[in-house]
């Protein structure tokens, strides 16, 4: 009985953390990657004058991204921006980037890529989806469960510690994306749940070294799509 109380107390720690976890990260990278380029931070009220500018800017760079003609890396840029006025825009600004993430799917599944432009590429769907039921639904329906869980099976493509070390921080933002997804959306944490694969890869991925992460994401997102009941 003692057993399973502190089981549960563990649990709630975990689920508290996450949403500690997630925000502290956002926080990071806001600082990191955003400032400088934006000077709103709030997203409460958006008005409609500054959602056309988000959908212009949107637009502009969405033709970046379909531009088979330019580097992937220019391209994933582009996405990363688009992450990040879908994340300053509101509602709105995020049912505009949708139609840019379709193209964001197919670059992740079809391309071979330096892993600096893969997560740019995944900061771009954190932004998207982080908070926004609307955007995670549509992240669903695009496939960016499997998309993103087929990340984890991919061997680095060599023994040396540079590619181990890039193989590992892909694997890493890709738990943080998964784990923004996720947050407050059941139907994610099931279609998570069914992975077969995804529950030893996570306990492998949280036995890794995460210093400089606010969490061990690997562990959240375990512990998220209860992988701890079974």
């Amino acid at each position: 009985m003692a057993k399973s109380r502190a089981l549960s107390a563990r649990f709630g720690t975990w689920v508290r953390g996450c949403f500690v976890g997630l925000c502290r990260t956002l926080q990071r990278f806001w600082r990191v990657h955003i400032m400088g380029f934006f000077v709103q931070k709030k997203k409460e009220y958006i008005p409609p004058s500054e959602s056309i500018f988000h959908k212009e800017k949107i637009v502009v760079l969405g033709q970046i991204l379909k531009n088979k003609a330019l580097a992937i890396e220019e391209r994933a840029r582009a996405a990363h921006r688009i992450g990040l006025l879908a994340f300053t825009g509101g509602p709105m600004a995020g049912t505009f980037a949708a139609e840019s993430m379709k193209e964001v799917a197919l670059l992740l599944q079809s391309h071979k890529m330096a892993p600096k432009a893969k997560i740019l590429l995944l900061q771009s769907v954190a932004c998207w989806c982080y908070l926004d039921p609307a955007a995670q639904n549509t992240a669903k329906f695009l496939q960016f469960i499997p998309i993103l869980t087929a990340v984890f099976d991919k061997e680095p493509e060599s023994t040396s510690k540079t590619d181990i070390s890039s193989d590992l921080l892909v694997k890493f933002w890709t738990c943080y994306v998964l784990s923004v997804m996720t947050c407050n959306n059941l139907s994610l944490m099931e279609e998570l749940r069914e992975e077969e694969s995804l529950k030893y890869q996570l306990q492998m991925l949280a036995g890794e070294n995460w210093a400089g992460w606010p969490e061990n994401f690997a562990e959240v997102l375990y512990f998220l799509i209860g992988f701890h009941k079974n």
